[in-house]
């Protein structure tokens, strides 16, 4: 027991009684019920208790004796007591997701398989429209093992060599080579899977030849550049540790170009994008003339097509059996896609890529809810890597599965057709596949994290969690506790249901916050975890930041089930 004392104006201070963390109710129980007479767990039954509740089903006795020598175990006993067995139960190596696991998706499929995790305007500092280049977000990104670099390439100011910059905005640019460099020392420090850098190109032939010989020069052999277009697309595997380049062929350069200077008005009139990204996308089939000028070296090196073709979206999104390629639809082109073409979306993204980017209006440089994309198979959602807020910790919470290693194999029913060649439909009303059951037991750390005052000036803070799950429509629900009244370490003790009908695709979000009765109620942290990689049992769950960074001491004691 500590006290704590409040300030309240010059002459009047509250005090609070600060009580230690004990173990809830339930984790009394079941000590009680796995140790002996004598108040200590054994061996044996801290084993038992490990496959029995925890679920694991390969522990071993050498795993349970690790446990008790590294928390506190009685020598004389050879056991743990209740203390112990809680503090082992509330720390840091016994997390929701599995990190002995690693990478253990099949990663032998091709690229059009998996989720990727993508980053949208990669060398952005901040807003879309006057922060400063730099390669400082790609590092940042890289060692987050996002594996979808974007870079925007114009020419600099005397036409003699490339600067990445948000065209038509105040951004500071950058120097492309500044970047290439980046991207080549920290491209793998947190992933082996490949990397690929997408280039909104608007270069003349000259300089788009300088762009392949830069490229060339700094990845070497680490670049994959197939001699002829590929009839499917390679697996993350036979990648390892490669850099592929990803944009339109050059010729559209020219065409593009020639539409641009005839249409300008009617553009800039239409313009619901800051810069049009692949809007500018003209025919992809060969033409003669355009590849007389075309700078040949630069086309080489594109391992990875783009380009929308002729006519609408139907065109768009044919299959070629004997060509894969990528296609880039806006955030509002998508939505409205899924009305129309749901079905011809999802067998496109069986073969093809398909990458999302956000609506040009969202120059805070905030996001937009990735499942649109996900659950239609597209693979690569691009988010701006600087956009905290809700659909950004979406995105950390879908790759943290798979040993987040930037890669995530996307479920069957995305990949696969029916017995009457149907394919999925994420609307359709589906049978529960399996029932999530969530204990929120308590949190704490936050006296540790954050100062006296942080959260409330007169008393400690009033914590309640929210949860819920982000998926198919069906499935998305919202949840919360009681309120905590002046209590650093709350004690909720509450349980919560969702039936999930595609758990493969379901997330579990969880945020604290403080509730304030005259005021915003107070961010307290947060984190978003794949259900399918959700280990069962008692879990010690770290909570993050706004920015995803996780904090040293707080997290939360919870149980999760499949029943």
């Amino acid at each position: 027991m500590s006290k704590q004392t409040y300030k309240v104006g010059f002459f009047f201070r509250r005090q609070f009684t600060m009580a230690a963390a004990e173990a809830p109710a339930d984790i009394k129980n079941l000590f009680k019920r796995y140790s002996d007479d004598s108040g200590v767990m054994s061996v044996q039954n801290l084993h038992r208790f490990l496959i029995e509740i925890q679920k694991e089903k390969n522990a071993s006795l050498e795993n349970a004796e690790a446990i008790i020598n590294n928390h506190g175990g009685d020598s004389k006993q050879k056991g743990l007591q209740l203390d112990g067995f809680f503090k082992c139960l509330f720390s840091d190596v016994n997390p929701p997701l599995d990190p002995k696991i690693g990478i253990h998706h099949e990663m032998t499929a091709p690229l059009s398989h998996y989720y990727i995790y993508t980053g949208h305007n990669s060398y952005l500092t901040g807003n879309q429209l006057s922060s400063d280049c730099s390669d400082v977000p790609i590092i940042q990104a890289l060692q987050r093992s996002v594996r979808v670099i974007e870079l925007d390439i114009w020419p600099n100011s005397d036409k003699d060599d490339i600067e990445v910059l948000h065209g038509r905005t105040l951004t500071a640019p950058v120097a492309l080579i500044k970047c290439l460099r980046s991207i080549k020392e920290h491209a793998f420090s947190a992933s082996e899977y490949p990397v690929v850098i997408t280039l909104e190109d608007h270069l003349t032939p000259d300089l788009q030849e300088k762009v392949a010989e830069m490229i060339t020069q700094t990845f070497g052999d680490m670049l994959f550049s197939p001699s002829e277009s590929l009839k499917e697309l390679p697996s993350p595997e036979s990648l390892r540790k490669r850099v592929m380049i990803s944009t339109k062929p050059p010729k559209e350069y020219l065409q593009s170009k020639e539409v641009k200077e005839k249409d300008d008005t009617k553009k800039e009139a239409e313009q619901d994008d800051i810069d049009e990204e692949e809007d500018e996308d003209e025919d992809d089939e060969e033409d003669p003339k355009s590849e007389k000028k075309a700078a040949s070296e630069y086309k080489r090196l594109i391992a990875i097509h783009a380009g929308k073709g002729k006519g609408g979206l139907s065109d768009w999104l044919r299959v070629d059996l004997n060509k894969v390629r990528r296609l880039s639809l806006s955030e509002p082109e998508l939505e409205k896609a899924v009305d129309t073409h749901a079905k011809e979306i999802i067998r496109f993204t069986q073969q093809n890529l398909l990458r999302i980017y956000p609506k040009g209006i969202r120059v805070d440089s905030s996001n937009y809810d990735p499942f649109v994309g996900w659950m239609h198979g597209a693979q690569m959602v691009a988010f701006n890597m600087q956009g905290y807020g809700r659909s950004l910790w979406l995105m950390h919470g879908m790759f943290r599965a798979n040993g987040g290693c930037g890669y995530v194999k996307k479920p069957d029913l995305l990949l696969k057709a029916g017995p009457n060649n149907e394919v999925f439909d994420p609307t359709a009303n589906l049978p529960v596949k399996t029932t999530l059951k969530v204990t929120v037991y308590m949190g704490d750390g936050w006296d540790k994290d954050f100062d006296q005052t942080h959260f409330d000036t007169y008393s400690p803070p009033d914590f309640y969690a929210k949860l819920g799950i982000a998926g198919v429509p069906a499935d998305e629900v919202k949840k919360r506790t009681k309120t905590m009244d002046d209590n650093w370490i709350p004690s909720w003790d509450e349980q919560f249901e969702f039936p999930l009908t595609v758990p493969e695709l379901a997330l579990l979000r969880i945020k604290v916050l403080d509730y304030n009765l005259s005021d915003k109620d107070e961010f307290a942290g947060q984190t978003c975890l794949p259900v399918a990689e959700l280990r069962q049992g008692i879990r010690a769950v770290p909570l993050y930041d706004r920015k995803g960074e996780k904090y040293s001491s707080v997290k939360l004691l919870m149980r999760f089930e499949f029943i």
